[in-house]
């Protein structure tokens, strides 16, 4: 940091050579932040303590800002009581250490949401986009005021490290305080301003937070609704096969499609697609949420994740995910499978299924389908990670574009499909079953469990039977997940979201 005026001077934290300890390292948490390094973080101590007795009082500390231009008289007291734990009116290097790491992972959440085109440099115009989008409308002038206040490198734009190092002193990350601190000593009328606006603490702490998870839920979501939507008519042919026998009909994938046209017309490819849609757009935003932390609980700082650890984030993830959202799984298979005018909607659906067969009819079949997640949802994020950041590494970069994640979408999911496969169409034959509430059998024929529908199976229909249909599931299963995968790269990259490879 500059001594007043950005463009040159001294920097308040020294740059640390690469793998020296001063090095900065990536956060714990937080993909993509690095953290300065204990050796940057042990000399700037030094310097703020001016008199070496190991301590920083508040007089250091508005020494220090005042020395760089910023306003010190409620700054400094408020950086000390923030981050003082022992309450004595002194910071040792532990707490000051503390406050720093904590500090600059709530600065590099500001720094992202400014950072539009998440390049890892702040612009003028995306400077301009926030403060607009605050009710703020300022100058092409005071844009530049603000950037060299800030710009050391004169490349007017600002850097990670220069937005750290000028606001790692300010205790307060509310857009408010950084608006106030920044603008501080610029021929600008922007803290004027602020008296005159509502500005929202959008980045207080708890909201922040909230914040990544909403972003993460959202780009989940988005890709498993477009993904699945756009191959609906491939699902619906999918479960026809899956459940042919049960109807001793025998179709090949030209039939059957001939089949659904001309019962129902070209809209019937996507029967069900509703019910589908907002099944699967939830449940992919849980199923890429809940991996996502799983990832986190599980990762280490200073090493990559072990295939292991991947293994079970993925497969608990799906548990989780396919638990919560298995009612409209049934009704899907059900409005799939119906015939034209048998049910008006998926509310309809839902209120004869409870009518004739009970609440417990919308967890029938759970049982095969949750211990087929348990490997497909592993194994499938799993070899996708493993082979989009084997890509990534050999060729340097952090963006998988568009044909990588649908290369590695396509070869994950057919070997999670492989493996579990057999358990989904038990799964979707369990589902098809009516069962009256008070038991009994419907057109004679008695309703089966799991175990006696995959004896059913094999002796019917033998080892070819537990994977009937798996062809149009490939079919739909290749464009599906590459779809989803790659919309959700392009989403969390839109979004912002950060992820641990």
């Amino acid at each position: 940091m500059s001594s007043g005026e950005g463009g040159g001077g001294k920097l308040l934290l020294s740059e640390g050579h690469e793998g020296g300890p001063g090095a900065e390292v990536e956060a714990e948490g937080i993909r993509g932040l690095h953290s300065v390094g204990e050796k940057q973080l042990e000399e700037l101590f030094n310097r703020l303590d001016k008199n070496k007795d190991g301590k920083i009082d508040v007089q250091e500390l508005k020494d220090a800002m005042e020395s760089m231009g910023h306003l010190s008289k409620t700054q400094a007291q408020a950086m000390m009581d923030k981050s003082d734990t022992d309450s004595d009116g002194l910071l040792d290097f532990r707490e000051f250490a503390t406050y720093c790491r904590e500090h600059e992972k709530k600065l590099w959440l500001v720094f992202q949401h400014i950072d539009k085109n998440n390049d890892g440099e702040i612009e003028a115009d995306e400077i301009r986009q926030s403060l607009n989008s605050l009710g703020l409308h300022v100058s092409d002038y005071e844009i530049q005021q603000l950037l060299h206040k800030m710009d050391k490198d004169g490349n007017v734009k600002i850097s990670w490290e220069e937005w750290r190092e000028f606001l790692l002193l300010n205790p307060d990350t509310s857009m408010r305080s950084i608006l106030q601190y920044w603008s501080h000593g610029t021929a600008t009328n922007i803290g004027e301003s602020l008296d005159n606006i509502l500005l929202p603490d959008e980045f207080a702490e708890e909201e922040t937070e909230w914040g990544m998870w909403f972003r993460q839920l959202v780009a989940g979501g988005g890709a498993g609704g477009i993904s699945r939507t756009c191959t609906a008519p491939l699902d619906r042919l999918k479960i026809f096969f899956q459940v042919q026998s049960l109807h001793k009909q025998r179709f090949t994938v030209v039939s059957c499609l001939q089949h659904m046209i001309k019962e129902g017309g070209v809209r019937s490819l996507w029967r069900g697609n509703g019910v589908n849609v907002v099944k699967i757009a939830p449940e992919s935003a849980l199923r890429f949420f809940a991996f996502e932390h799983m990832k986190r609980f599980l990762h280490e700082e200073g090493r990559p994740l072990r295939v292991w650890e991947r293994l079970l984030a993925g497969s608990t993830a799906g548990v989780i995910a396919q638990t919560v959202i298995y009612p409209m799984e049934v009704l899907k298979t059900r409005l799939a499978l119906g015939q034209t005018g048998q049910y008006r909607g998926i509310f309809d659906c839902a209120k004869q299924i409870l009518r004739v067969e009970g609440p417990r009819a919308f967890y029938k079949g759970i049982s095969p389908s949750l211990v087929g997640i348990i490997p497909y949802a592993g194994i499938d994020f799993t070899i996708y990670e493993l082979l989009k950041n084997f890509w990534l590494s050999r060729h340097d970069l952090t963006d998988p574009g568009v044909l990588v994640p649908l290369a590695c979408g396509t070869v994950s999911s057919t070997c999670g499909q492989v493996a579990s496969y057999p358990l989904s169409l038990v799964r979707t034959r369990l589902q098809s079953q009516v069962t009256p509430l008070k038991g009994g059998a419907v057109d004679g024929e008695k309703a089966l469990g799991m175990a006696e529908t995959i004896q059913l199976i094999s002796r019917t229909e033998g080892l070819r039977g537990l994977y009937r249909g798996i062809l149009p599931n490939f079919l739909k299963v290749i464009p599906s997940v590459s779809i989803g995968y790659l919309v959700y790269e392009k989403l969390k990259l839109l979004l912002g979201v950060q992820t641990i490879r």
